[in-house]
């Protein structure tokens, strides 16, 4: 398999290509891509939801770079895109993916309680690891989730002049092993590798080792 195949067959699995359906909320997993903020942005003006929760702190690759913490970040471009205040709910304190799920569930029970349906919005490489880990760390009962973000290929994810392919590749291969070793600690669901994945990720791998 070449090279650029590898990449597109592991970019392609880790998106769920979910058809996006009216939820309850809209929950963004913040980070250092601040497209993710538009993409919720663009799905509150669809009406896919009327409240938007933004959860995140300071993570690793926003320690120092951000001004103010991921989710409030996030809340002031949705504000300047015309999202309303009072149909933004922030959470700044998580630090990873499974902080995320745990404190906007608590965050939600209180002020959003009879919220059962939600849209997860993520960057598109980490749509399959914020699926994984809801299904795993979500606290309560919930009627449906669907998982999205600005999808697209790996080309146009690199379409802009913040992340260097490299550093992307890196991210992906970083997420995809944490598909594969998370369930055992119980972080994640388990998730189907078809062979060809797991043949792309070797591929990558071995042009791009791991440290």
């Amino acid at each position: 398999m070449r090279l650029f195949q590898a990449i597109d067959t592991l970019w392609d699995y880790m998106q769920l290509h979910h058809q996006v359906q009216k939820s309850d909320c809209i929950v963004v997993f913040c980070s250092n891509d601040t497209r993710v903020a538009q993409v919720a942005t663009t799905l509150y003006q669809q009406g896919v939801a009327n409240k938007i929760l933004f959860s995140g702190g300071f993570g690793r690759f926003t320690q120092g770079e951000f001004e103010h913490t991921e989710a409030e970040t996030f809340a002031l471009i949705a504000r300047s895109l015309g999202v309303p205040q009072e149909a933004i709910f922030i959470e700044n304190k998580a630090s990873n993916s499974g902080e995320n799920v745990l404190l906007s569930a608590q965050l939600l029970a209180e002020v959003l309680p009879e919220a059962d349906t939600f849209t997860l919005v993520q960057k598109p490489f980490m749509e399959r690891r914020a699926l994984a880990t809801f299904e795993a760390q979500w606290p309560r009962d919930y009627q449906s989730l669907q998982v999205t973000s600005q999808a697209g290929t790996f080309i146009d994810y690199l379409d802009n002049d913040v992340f260097t392919s490299d550093f992307v590749i890196n991210a992906l291969l970083e997420d995809f092993e944490r598909i594969k070793a998370y369930p055992a600690l119980g972080f994640l669901t388990e998730q189907e590798i078809p062979e060809n994945v797991s043949i792309a990720y070797q591929t990558i791998l071995n042009i791009y080792p791991r440290s």
